[in-house]
């Protein structure tokens, strides 16, 4: 998600606040490219590599356990609130993007709660999903992933879209629907299928996410930011000096046994400078 910056001009033209309300409060966090492996590997039936964008001002905590929720583990945005990929204790995990669409209003509420409501709740993730229909409409374009450990659902509030139970398969998420073909996407998944057969599949993950290529101008998607932010929004890695990468997370979760969390923090030099690791046994109630 995005906040205020020295250019507004990127703010007014992607992500206008409503009635002239502040951006920082009305924007939740979300990520930015979610790919994900769904029982594709015995040892990681759920594999997901992912990017945090975000303008470098916003404030943000790296991924811990939440002191008034010890189940929680998520990074924590500090305008709104909320989270944009987390998992607990017993296995649940929530991550969320923002949908790309200029002139449309931010919502009234944090995206990023949706994440915190799913995975401190006891519903399915079939049943919150189809829940949503209710008061999707306070919130900004999103694109939510659910997993309760049994299901994997995804859900959206653009276009009518009906939430999905998805199939094992690979898939990627960026601002745009469900493994919309645009490059980050389409050769993040093709990075992440060959990772599968490689030796160390999470510092694989890492390296994907990393990934700085500039795809040429006649592959980049036409979302009506205009040419020059599709080109500063398409790779993978975006390093820009008030916008950008923040955070990489890639997260092993199981359906029983040792779940792996790895986050990997940058500065807007897209230096890094911070490192976590959170080791569990997920325990289902």
């Amino acid at each position: 998600m995005f906040a205020r910056s020295r250019k507004p001009v990127i703010i007014i033209k992607l992500y206008p606040a409503a009635n002239g309300a502040d951006e920082n409060n009305r924007c939740g966090p979300a990520m930015c490219l979610i790919l994900f492996a769904y029982r594709q590997h015995v040892d990681h039936p759920l594999l997901i590599a992912a990017n945090r964008d975000e303008y470098h001002q916003r404030p943000a905590q790296a991924a811990r356990f939440w002191p008034e929720s010890p189940q929680l583990l998520a990074g924590r945005d500090l305008l709104g609130g909320g989270t944009w990929l987390g998992v607990t204790r017993n296995g649940r995990f929530a991550a969320v993007t923002n949908f790309r669409e200029p002139g449309a209003t931010s919502g009234e509420r944090s995206r990023g709660e949706l994440c915190v409501r799913f995975l401190l709740g006891s519903a399915s993730a079939r049943q919150f999903a189809g829940d949503l229909s209710v008061d999707s409409g306070r919130y900004g374009g999103y694109n939510l992933l659910l997993w309760d450990g049994e299901q994997l659902c995804y859900a959206s509030n653009q276009n009518q879209q009906q939430p999905r139970v998805l199939e094992p398969g690979i898939y990627g998420i960026s601002n745009g629907f469900l493994d919309d073909a645009w490059p980050k996407v389409v050769a993040g998944k093709e990075a992440l299928e060959q990772a599968l057969a490689s030796p160390d599949i999470l510092a694989n993950c890492l390296t994907i996410l990393a990934s700085r290529e500039q795809p040429h101008d006649h592959h980049l998607p036409d979302t009506g930011v205009g040419l020059q932010f599709e080109r500063l929004l398409a790779p993978r890695f975006i390093l820009s000096k008030d916008y950008g990468t923040r955070v990489s997370t890639v997260l092993s979760v199981p359906v029983d046994g040792e779940l792996s969390f790895i986050e990997k923090s940058f500065a807007a030099t897209g230096a890094c400078c911070g490192r976590v690791r959170y080791d569990f046994c997920v325990r289902r109630s």
